[in-house]
């Protein structure tokens, strides 16, 4: 089709001095697309409407018919009324002329203005991004339904975090990298920024825990032209143009997101706080193999608590607890948590117990819940560790590597049981619903799970040795 002569990267070369980095020039011709869209011509009544609504202006037209409605319309591109429905009074109908006939749709308004999932501000904008949006899926579908096929997203890297690191790590590196930039003549512009992208990507990476994880995507509006970063392609329309990861802020079409690889990389300065974040996404922005909330709170209490009496079953004051959670949303892996701020044990032992809880998906994920609970009621004891063993394997890399630390540290506690009496038994009382939660939220559920919930963490503390 005669889409595929602009879609290909238009030439430009990429600079061989390295602090002149920049990302590929796009694919344009869905943008070009939009730029051609008919515009939106409102047609006005010539008359007074009576009980016209007051978030209609006057391209309502009252009651009329589809056929009255086809004739106002007939023969002007991208214009459009209002009515209200002969069949169905109270209701409303957008009529809009596309591609010579007239198109009815079905309007709703709660404080917007809607006819699918966007919402609109005013009517004008609503018909501005429908007029586009039927304009590149007519003109484009089959450009759009091969658009996923080559994806400069595999040539080119992780884009959007590594821009801003390609620019740093070259800046420092500058007559290395204009060796690497100016190759040979044969390379095209991609191959040249690939080889850049991923030399900095190993490099800034050398150290980082590769734990797979998921982008989190959601719906975003962009201010201005905006490119997908996985097909490279334009975004169109007014509003909700594609998705954005709100972690490490990869823009892509809602339609690509389905192909991006579980590759996110969160970015420090989109990660607001440490309590109620993902446990990945925590460990990923801070390059560390568990939450340092995590490490930070096991170090404090392995140093000064293991001997306390009740340690874990006895409550530090709650306003403490949240001065410590304040303190490393705050501070992160710089919050003072010491004796000197903090004498008591129990506010630590405590904030580390409220970081679990907190937890949008518990340690124990949703998804393993149901079969760490079957697990546990097997009878046999080695069927049921060796049925514990193989769902501990599905959990995901940080959550599994988390749940092992956290064993081994309460084995310790275990270990001083005469000083402070915690044995595993209890402290699967107290660490059981912490740890793994159902995922429906019902409380007859959590309440006939709760024995299994302990058993599953007893079984875990007194065999981390083997199961872990």
């Amino acid at each position: 089709m005669a889409a595929s002569s602009n879609s290909s990267l238009s030439g430009s070369s990429v600079s061989s001095d390295a602090e002149e980095y920049q990302p590929p020039i796009w694919k344009s011709y869905l943008y070009q697309l939009q730029q051609e869209a008919p515009r939106p011509k409102r047609i006005i009544c010539p008359r007074e409407v009576e009980n016209r609504p007051k978030y209609y202006g006057r391209e309502f037209h009252g009651i009329i018919s589809r056929e009255q409605a086809d004739e106002i319309l007939a023969g002007v591109e991208g214009a459009y009324i209002l009515r209200e429905s002969q069949r169905q009074p109270g209701c409303y109908t957008l009529a809009l002329r596309f591609g010579n006939q007239t198109l009815n749709y079905r309007l709703f308004y709660d404080g917007k203005h809607f006819v699918g999932e966007k919402r609109f501000e005013s009517i004008h904008d609503l018909v501005t991004d429908g007029l586009i949006t039927l304009y590149i899926e007519t003109k484009a579908s089959e450009y759009i339904s091969k658009m996923t096929t080559n994806p400069i997203y595999e040539h080119i890297g992780y884009a959007t975090l590594l821009r801003e690191k390609v620019s740093r790590k070259l800046s420092r590196t500058k007559n290395e990298s204009r060796k690497a930039s100016v190759t040979s003549e044969e390379n095209t512009p991609v191959e040249k920024i690939t080889s850049l992208v991923r030399r900095a990507a190993l490099t800034q990476n050398d150290n980082h825990f590769n734990y797979e994880k998921a982008h989190n995507f959601k719906v975003h509006t962009f201010r201005g032209p905006h490119w997908c970063e996985y097909c490279a392609n334009f975004m169109w329309g007014l509003i909700a143009q594609g998705v954005r990861c709100s972690d490490c802020g990869l823009n892509v079409h809602k339609q690509c997101s389905k192909y991006v690889p579980n590759d996110c990389q969160p970015d420090l300065k989109r990660i607001k706080r440490v309590y109620c974040c993902d446990l990945t996404t925590l460990v990923k922005a801070h390059n560390t193999q568990r939450p340092m909330v995590v490490d930070s709170c096991i170090r404090e209490i392995e140093a000064r608590g293991l001997k306390s009496e009740g340690i874990y079953r006895v409550s530090g004051f709650t306003e403490h607890i949240e001065d410590v959670k304040m303190a490393f949303d705050r501070d992160g892996d710089k919050a003072d948590i010491s004796a000197n701020i903090y004498p008591d044990i129990n506010i630590i032992a405590g904030a580390l117990k409220l970081y679990f809880r907190d937890l949008p998906i518990p340690v124990i994920t949703y998804d393993t819940y149901s079969k760490f609970i079957e697990a546990a009621k097997i009878s046999n004891p080695d069927e049921r560790l060796e049925a514990v063993h193989e769902v501990l394997l599905l959990l995901p890399a940080a959550h599994y590597e988390t749940l092992r630390y956290l064993m081994i540290h309460l084995k310790k506690v275990t270990l001083h049981e005469k000083e402070n009496f915690m044995n595993a038994e209890n402290l699967g009382i107290v660490f059981g619903p912490t740890l793994m939660r159902p995922p429906e939220d019902s409380t007859l559920a959590t309440l006939n799970d709760m024995r299994y919930q302990k058993l599953i963490v007893q079984i875990l503390i007194e065999n981390e040795d083997v199961l872990f």
